[in-house]
C-alpha cells in the first residue's frame, strides 16, 4: 500500500524534544518494514506559531509569515529525517517532483512546506494525488472531524465518516491565515474532492494510530470518496 502521512507540527513537535519524534520515526519504519511505500509531510506546530505571532507584531505581511512557517516545517522535517537513519531522503524535498522521485528510489520523503498559502495538509494531499496513493492519513491534535471545535464545545460530535463534499461544509467557514489550525483545511479538502483519494483524520498524539489506520481499524474519521 502507498501511504502519505500528514503530521501536524503540534503532534510531532509539541516541544522540541526527541521523544515524540523518535516514536513517529519508529512507526514509519515499521510501515516500511511491512512493505508499505510511505511519504511524510510535517507541519510547524507551536514553534512556527510563535515565530509567526512575533513577526505579525512587528509588521510582517501574510506571505512573509507563511515563509517563516515553511522554514520551521523544514526544520521539523529534518528532525524526523535524523531519527530515521538512512531510510529517509537526506533532505526535505522542496517540491512534489523531488518527493515523487524519492519514492521511486525507495527512499521515504519527509517534506515540510512548499509555497506560501499552502498548508501542511494541502501539501500532503497534493503529494498523495500526484503519487496515486492508496491512503492519506492526517495525524492531527484532535481524534477526528467534529461538527464543532471539541476544545471549545463539550457537546461537539465526531463524525465516523464523511464525503469530501460534506467535509467542505464542515471546514468551509474556518479562517485561513498563517499559523491557523484546523482538522483539515479547505484547500486540502477541495483537493480531496477532485482526486477521489481515501483519507483518514485521526488523533496524532499516539503515533501507533497510523498502524491502525493502515489496517483499517481506527477511531478517527474516514473521508470516503463520493459515491462509495
Amino acid at each position: 500500500m502507498k501511504v502519505i502521512v500528514s503530521i501536524g507540527g503540534s503532534v510531532l513537535v509539541p516541544t522540541v524534544d526527541s521523544g515524540r519524534v523518535g516514536e513517529y520515526a519508529s512507526i514509519i519504519e515499521e510501515l516500511d518494514d511491512a512493505g508499505h511505500t510511505v511519504g511524510v509531510v510535517v507541519g510547524g506546530g507551536p514553534t512556527a506559531r510563535e515565530y509567526i505571532g512575533t513577526a505579525r507584531e512587528v509588521g510582517a505581511n501574510e506571505i512573509e509569515l507563511d515563509q517563516l512557517g515553511i522554514a520551521v516545517t523544514r526544520l521539523n522535517a529534518r528532525l524526523l529525517i535524523a531519527a530515521m537513519d538512512d531510510r529517509a531522503a537526506s533532505t526535505p524535498p522542496e517540491d512534489h517532483d523531488n518527493a515523487r522521485e524519492a519514492l521511486r528510489r525507495g527512499d521515504i520523503p519527509v517534506m515540510g512546506g512548499t509555497v506560501a498559502g499552502h498548508t501542511t495538509d494541502a501539501v500532503a494531499t497534493a503529494l498523495a494525488e500526484y503519487t496515486d496513493a492508496d491512503l492519506l492519513i492526517y495525524a492531527t491534535s484532535v481524534p477526528g472531524v467534529y461538527d464543532a471545535d471539541p476544545n471549545a464545545d463539550p457537546d461537539a460530535t465526531k463524525f465516523d465518516s464523511l464525503s469530501p463534499g460534506e467535509l467542505v461544509d464542515v471546514v468551509g467557514d474556518i479562517e485561513i491565515e498563517a499559523g491557523s489550525n484546523a482538522p483539515v483545511d479547505l484547500l486540502a479538502t477541495k483537493l480531496l474532492q477532485r482526486s477521489g483519494l481515501r483519507a483518514v483524520v485521526l488523533d496524532g498524539e499516539e503515533p501507533a494510530n497510523l498502524l491502525a489506520a493502515v489496517d483499517g481499524d481506527h477511531d478517527g474519521t474516514d473521508i470516503v470518496p463520493e459515491g462509495e
